[in-house]
């Protein structure tokens, strides 16, 4: 997502390094010394990895919390912060959006307040018919396009004729509208023939930018109340009156994972949640492959649903809780594309990614943890293996509660396959990263215990060794994820964020 620059002169032997090393990193990886985060968990495939050269294993002891850091934030944050350095600047500038409809943003060095936009009035509970986010406001992570120089959300705003979903576009420069914005989401979609009740839909999927699109993903409220459907909404950032969409056939379905559609080349996937009342599949505990224009296909090569979807259900155990996650596994014969796919019945899938595979139509399936899984997972490598981790009780960790962190290796076969590799002792809800120093080397893994021991912890990638924790933090809310940038680590939290140097 980050544009960078060719320099116009010899760049220093380190610098060198620098680039030599992002040129030997997956695409996926974020390089975090290029100064920007501009979507959730660093790039558009979700991976959650960042590249930082100065946090080696041997340098975590000199991670600290910067006491002189102070970035007031004004209301609740599950979006995940974003971290941007224009070409050219002196400094970065940290994003956050809050549940009180209020977008900021704070110098990323001393969290002194750039400028600060309250969009409208956030949509209180009694105005809903269920729910657990009092005042609901901006939930999904937002985006930044740097060639627009905006960053881009969905906010429930309250009207005088009820709740509604509005996606603005702000100016990163001073935080005004960019003309053409917001979009009303439900009035756009009757324009084209299409019902949405505002009412009922959630935001609570990142946003996902792709070719000059931006998508974002609805579910329902917690209760799942209503007659409420899982859609991805597509605008055009050029004229945003263009809409394409995607609608779950059944009621229910919600695309609701904090990690939103994730993008592989340009494709694009997301998981949908429980249907109600489907007598033959409709869409619901599925993955989807679309493309740009959002179009559903019959053919199996563009959908998964597990064979028991109808038992899933009725439980609701559902596949909506955790976005669907691209891997490259290193095996015979070169990378095998597969997507991970996390189940709340604790089960694990992995998907040819060229050919989905329809009902039934996994690679394979295990059991991977004895708790339900709701995250969004993060992958990295060690040397030629795939390692993903994510945030759940693994069926191989100790029982009860405090390992919290669940970590699989990943191996393409054939058959593909997937193995515990270790458990992390932790307590909370939060979603994991990875970092490494250049892609490969020192891979920590780093894990938010949010609404649990409330502490950033980190571990060794390789063996899960505990490596560093953090005092305890205070607002932190569930499924929140720390994002590393080139020499600090920060984390959004109610009316603050904590910053970490080193």
């Amino acid at each position: 997502m980050a544009i960078r620059r060719a320099l116009s002169i010899s760049p220093p032997p380190a610098l060198t390094a620098a680039l030599l090393a992002f040129a030997l990193l997956p695409l996926s990886a974020a390089f975090a010394q290029d100064g920007s985060i501009l979507t959730y968990h660093g790039d558009n495939s979700r991976s959650g990895q960042y590249v930082v050269p100065a946090l080696s294993w041997a340098k975590v002891g000199s991670v600290q919390l910067d006491r002189t850091f102070n970035a007031r934030v004004a209301g609740a944050m599950y979006a995940q912060p974003l971290y941007w350095r224009p070409p050219g600047a002196s400094t970065a500038t940290l994003f956050v959006a809050t549940e009180d409809d209020v977008v900021q943003a704070f110098d990323a060095t001393t969290g002194k307040e750039i400028w600060k936009r309250a969009i409208g009035r956030a949509v209180r509970a009694s105005s809903l018919p269920c729910g657990n986010i009092n005042p609901l406001g901006i939930t999904g992570t937002p985006v930044i396009d740097p060639a627009t120089e905006a960053i881009y959300f969905d906010a429930a705003v309250e009207q005088a004729n009820g709740p509604r979903h509005e996606v603005f576009a702000l100016s990163t420069r001073d935080g005004t509208v960019l003309p053409g914005w917001p979009i009303d989401v439900a009035d756009a979609l009757r324009r084209s023939g299409r019902q949405f009740d505002p009412r009922v839909q959630n935001q609570r999927a990142a946003l996902t930018l792709l070719d000059n699109t931006l998508y974002v993903a609805f579910s329902g409220h917690f209760g799942d109340c209503g007659d409420f459907h899982g859609w991805v909404v597509g605008l055009s950032l050029h004229d945003p009156s263009k809409l394409v969409s995607f609608e779950t056939r059944a009621r229910g379905g919600g695309i609701w994972s904090p990690g939103g559609p994730s993008v592989a080349g340009h494709d694009i996937y997301f998981a949908t949640g429980n249907t109600f009342g489907a007598t033959s599949w409709s869409d619901g505990e599925a993955v989807f492959r679309v493309g740009a224009g959002l179009r559903r296909s019959d053919d199996k090569r563009d959908y998964f649903a597990p064979s028991d979807w109808k038992t899933l259900d009725a439980h609701d155990a559902d596949l909506g809780g955790s976005n669907p996650l691209p891997l490259d596994v290193p095996g015979a014969g070169g990378n095998r594309a597969l997507i991970l796919a996390l189940g709340k019945d604790g089960k694990a899938y992995l998907l040819d990614r060229n050919r989905l595979g329809g009902v039934g139509g996994q690679l394979a399936v295990e059991t991977v943890s004895q708790s339900l899984i709701i995250t969004a997972p993060a992958t990295y490598r060690v040397g030629n293996d795939v390692f993903v981790a994510f945030r759940a009780s693994g069926t191989h960790c100790p029982p009860g509660r405090g390992h919290d962190l669940t970590v699989l290796k990943i191996t393409a076969g054939p058959p593909p396959a997937m193995a515990a590799a270790w458990c992390g002792a932790v307590r909370g809800r939060g979603s994991p990263i990875a970092t490494t120093t250049d892609g490969h080397s020192d891979p920590i893994v780093w894990m938010l215990g949010a609404e649990g021991d409330d502490r950033l912890h980190a571990f060794r990638g390789d063996t899960g060794e505990p490596i560093f924790v953090s005092e305890p933090l205070s607002g932190l809310r569930r499924f929140q994820t720390p994002i590393a940038t080139h020499d600090r680590l920060y984390v959004g939290a109610d009316e603050q964020i904590y910053a970490f140097k080193f």
